[in-house]
């Protein structure tokens, strides 16, 4: 059975669990060390239990949640009511699967550590909600190609939060592309000019609900965070494969890289501790650190691959910090026989995404007639959002009431999850897809070696 084929009958298997769960929602956080853990509560979920149980080892990466989850409950507008029981302990892991205080368990932390955690939680049969990425070696691959076997076998809910498919340009990225009059056909593309390109700037140093974000220190650290080819990529590989063959299941035969590289960014010892709040670098990064005292890590990566004949490239950079008013960005590029469309978010932009409609040809009226006809049925379901002319090509304008920023992505994936769990169908090409995403980041990983 072929890894599409195996997928598909585990996805069958586990949709079952879309059963409506007679008790409310019981969320674990497992492990937080990574600040999307409390962005999952950024806000009260309806169905979910207000108390959460978190089961982790005492130490600064405990002590950053509990924060963020202290100032989603005290801000002064629409503060959240989450109760919070900890369990610190050096065997929290055994004691979280001894216990089972919850049916839901969410995982954003070390990377390194994410695979194992899913896996014992499928196989002591708790659902699972998973920051990205869920893999980052072949190792941790297998692993969760087992977790998915396992989930399946027991009718459990096991997905990554797929934040960037709420983002509205790429939502409409997505829509406009499925207007053949408008767009035409997706170009096939070249490996030296792919028809398919998103590019992701990231900063080391950021703000997060307001207030700076400190990261903890094994961040900085490959072996742990995963190199940038198999993290960021992740919402990358998604959203080319959610845009461009929308509802399908595909499969790893579907996929082909071509070429990958990574490369350094280099951190002072300042900037560090900066972020981090620690003035020595740790044992795990003294490798990284070269003679001049900068710490030198290979943040940076992209690579270049066919899916089903389209050749897409992606490419995720890290800076330590983002320019005066601006934050990380977001470059996507599709290309159709009648239109490209294409996401910028530059100083141009003002540091905001903004989709654009790019004619290949000087455009009839019929084709005039067709985007018009797309912006009316496409306001039917995004009420208010318009087309303007301006240097040959069309600005998509959006209302701002759907700019609703990345954090909140959390939330809104999570009520999917949630729908999910209390009886919507998952899609069926979820459980596939997910499968040849990794599959697809893993052949990345191997090829920059």
């Amino acid at each position: 059975m072929n890894l599409h084929t195996h997928a598909i009958s585990l996805f069958a298997a586990a949709s079952t669990v879309t059963a409506a769960i007679a008790e409310p929602v019981r969320l674990i956080t497992l492990d937080p060390g990574h600040f999307h853990a409390a962005l999952v509560q950024k806000s009260m979920l309806e169905g979910v239990d207000p108390v959460v149980h978190v089961y982790t080892a005492a130490g600064p990466d405990l002590d950053r949640h509990l924060a963020l989850i202290n100032g989603f409950n005290t801000r002064a507008e629409q503060p959240a009511h989450w109760e919070t029981k900890v369990h610190a302990s050096p065997d929290f892991l055994a004691e979280m699967l001894r216990d089972r205080t919850g049916n839901v368990v969410v995982i954003s932390g070390n990377n390194a550590k994410k695979a194992k955690y899913i896996l014992e939680c499928v196989k002591a049969g708790l659902n699972v909600l998973s920051d990205k990425p869920m893999a980052i070696t072949p190792a941790d691959f297998a692993l969760l190609q087992e977790a998915y076997k396992v989930a399946g076998e027991k009718k459990l809910l096991l997905l990554d939060i797929m934040t960037e498919r709420h983002e509205i340009t790429s939502i409409l990225q997505r829509e406009f592309s499925r207007f053949p009059e408008v767009f035409g056909e997706l170009d096939k593309g070249t490996p030296e000019s792919p028809a398919v390109t998103k590019e992701s700037v990231h900063h080391f140093s950021k703000l997060v609900n307001g207030t700076p974000l400190q990261r903890p220190p094994w961040f900085f650290d490959p072996a742990q965070q995963g190199e940038a080819i198999v993290d960021v990529t992740t919402h990358l590989v998604d959203l080319v494969q959610w845009e461009c063959f929308p509802e399908q299941p595909l499969a790893t035969s579907d996929v082909k890289v071509l070429a990958a590289k990574k490369w350094t960014t280099t951190i002072t010892l300042d900037e560090f501790s900066k972020t981090t709040g620690i003035r020595t670098w740790p044992d795990y990064l003294k490798s990284y650190v070269g003679a001049d005292g900068i710490l030198k890590i290979p943040a940076n990566g992209e690579f270049t691959y066919a899916l089903r004949g389209v050749h897409a490239k992606v490419s995720v950079k890290w800076n330590f910090e983002a320019p005066a008013g601006a934050g990380d960005t977001h470059d996507s590029l599709m290309r159709g026989s009648k239109a490209s469309l294409h996401i910028r978010q530059g100083a141009e932009q003002s540091y905001k995404p903004l989709l654009y409609i790019e004619p290949a040809t000087k455009p009839d009226d019929a084709w005039r007639a067709a985007l018009a006809a797309a912006v009316s049925q496409l306001s039917a379901k995004w009420p208010g959002i318009e087309v303007k002319e301006s240097g040959g090509k069309w600005e998509v304008q959006v209302p701002d009431s759907y700019k609703v920023g990345h954090e909140a992505h959390f939330v809104q994936v999570t009520k999917d999850y949630l729908g999910y769990m209390q009886g919507k169908p998952v899609p069926a090409w979820e459980v596939p897809n997910t499968l040849v995403k990794y599959h697809t980041l893993m052949e990345a990983w191997r090829l920059s070696r």
